[in-house]
């Protein structure tokens, strides 16, 4: 039911699609959708959450798989991203379109989306970290302002606008932040 729900929430939007079509589309009874989720609110939530465990388990692969320089460990996230933006499904962030649908602090989607991008913020800065980077408060920063650019721009322009050219702007991004490490 919540990959049902996901995916006509990113499809139409998610105060666009009703309980009522989710459950038809899921194939069980509205009352059924509601012994589960008490609200369309706890329907989201959870649809978000599940969202950000989602891009956790890619990132994570993609940061684990990089291997063992901070840098190529860091490239890997944009890339992973940038593959997300490029597989002509993509219509925005996941999060930041819950952000924007749903304003209120105290709703479980927004709380949630707010949850995913803070774990993103933090592990890029875990990963700034272990660079050495001069300061890699400002660093991590300067990423996360890159990683959201590319989210926005590839929901504009498409993979072949500016979204492109993100991996080369964090190159020099960490170029500009210290010496390259095991000829990188």
């Amino acid at each position: 039911m919540l990959r049902v729900a996901g995916d006509l929430f990113y499809l139409r939007g998610i105060r666009a699609t009703g309980v009522d079509l989710v459950a038809a589309e899921a194939g069980v009874a509205p009352t059924t959708l509601y012994r589960l989720f008490a609200s369309k609110d706890d329907l989201v939530g959870a649809y978000v959450e599940r969202a950000d465990l989602d891009f956790r388990g890619r990132f994570t692969a993609a940061v684990d798989g990089a291997g063992p320089d901070p840098r190529d460990r860091i490239l890997a996230v944009f890339d992973v991203v940038f593959a997300e933006v490029s597989s002509g499904a993509f219509r925005g962030c996941k999060f930041l379109m819950s952000l924007a649908e749903f304003p209120e602090p105290e709703l479980p989607a927004h709380r949630n989306a707010l949850a995913a991008k803070s774990w993103t913020r933090a592990r890029i800065g875990e990963l700034t970290e272990a660079l050495g980077a001069p300061d890699p408060a400002e660093l991590a920063d300067h990423l996360m302002l890159l990683f959201e650019g590319l989210h926005a721009s590839g929901q504009s322009f498409g993979p072949n606008g500016p979204a492109k050219r993100a991996r080369g702007l964090a190159e020099r991004l960490l170029s500009a932040a210290g010496p390259a490490r095991n000829g990188s």
